[in-house]
């Protein structure tokens, strides 16, 4: 597996200093349980709850080090899950979806980003105004097979346009890649992620989202791991969701954004090197975190938004057939022990 170490886990230096505090605790470094968390982009920023975690000390608390390393999309995520070289992965839906229609016991368990990490943006100068003014067009996507091109082209056949007649997808990178391929010509629209955007207008080509309003509750990437691991660590999956949670609250205070930008440059110091650049696309990201419905609790995920993911994938021809059970993808069985100690 090509992929690019991010962290090496949790470091957390209480000894001298809070020497009580460590006396009382019923781990210790060599106790903690080591668990591997492969992402699909090497952006911290996308994932800022899980470093806050990390560097807050609150997976340690859990009992967990946590280590994470990047790869190139979802479909990598899914190989290494698969390939015991990762034991939870950050994948989107729809390739989740994708891969439990071949066999794969993947189990979704935290909706990561409740609103759409996606989007089909657009130079802002263009003409376009709509999905389907791009009948005939050539759309950038980050990678082949990527969570945004399940999201982009469940839009596309929704508007009875056919891959490959009435659109192609071009693979032609994240952030700055994309950039260079709007000024090449290369690409009329791009299926970006909130980042990509972000990154996008930083550095000079503004572009403007023309998703469909019905398509934004089309959630993105989040948290899986294999059913097998799931049941042989149940104490794992609860340690990990109690430790997201209390990561997700911390760094959506704003009080704490200085810090959370902190904590994601040790994740992956080049995005800190430009503070006004790391603030921007953290306070877009931010806000794809914030579940559509305010009362629910972090991590849920609503019914009806996976048969949603579900239909449309099969609309799309990406799903040959209905999964036999749509339920088993996903569980929100650690939802309420994940929130119980969080207030609102």
């Amino acid at each position: 597996m090509k992929s690019k170490l991010l962290g090496a886990g949790l470091c957390l230096m209480l000894g001298a200093a809070l020497p009580f505090v460590a006396a009382d605790r019923a781990w210790s470094q060599d106790a903690l349980k080591e668990v591997t968390l492969v992402i699909p982009n090497p952006s911290a920023i996308n994932i800022f709850p899980v470093w806050v975690a990390i560097e807050e000390g609150y997976f340690e608390e859990e009992g967990l080090k946590v280590s994470v390393e990047a790869v190139d999309g979802s479909s990598q995520v899914l190989q290494a899950m698969t390939a015991g070289q990762a034991d939870i992965g950050e994948p989107g839906p729809g390739p989740v979806l994708g891969a439990r229609s071949r066999g794969v016991d993947v189990v979704f368990i935290y909706n990561l980003n409740p609103k759409s990490s996606f989007g089909i943006v657009v130079p802002t100068d263009s003409d376009y105004q709509s999905p389907a003014d791009l009948k005939g067009k050539v759309i950038g996507v980050g990678t082949a097979d990527g969570a945004e091109v399940a999201f982009a082209r469940a839009i596309l056949t929704s508007l009875d346009m056919t891959e490959g007649e009435d659109f192609t997808f071009l693979p032609v990178g994240d952030g700055g890649l994309a950039t260079a391929a709007f000024l090449r010509g290369d690409i009329e629209a791009y299926a970006a992620a909130t980042s990509d955007a972000a990154i996008l207008t930083y550095r000079g080509q503004e572009v403007r989202d023309i998703t469909p309003a019905e398509f934004q509750s089309y959630f993105g990437n989040g948290f899986a791991v294999l059913r097998e691991y799931m049941d042989a660590n149940p104490d794992v999956v609860e340690a990990f969701g109690k430790g997201l949670v209390r990561g997700t609250v911390f760094a959506l205070d704003p009080a704490n954004k200085e810090k959370t930008l902190e904590y994601a440059a040790i994740g992956n110091p080049q995005e800190g090197e430009d503070p006004e650049f790391a603030s921007v696309m953290f306070d877009a990201v931010a806000e794809r975190k914030l579940p559509v419905d305010s009362s629910l609790p972090w991590g849920y995920m609503p019914p009806e938004h996976w048969e949603a993911w579900h239909k449309s994938l099969q609309a799309a021809g990406a799903l040959k057939e209905p999964l036999p059970d749509l339920t088993a993808a996903y569980t929100n069985d650690y939802i309420e022990t994940w929130n119980e100690d969080v207030t609102r």
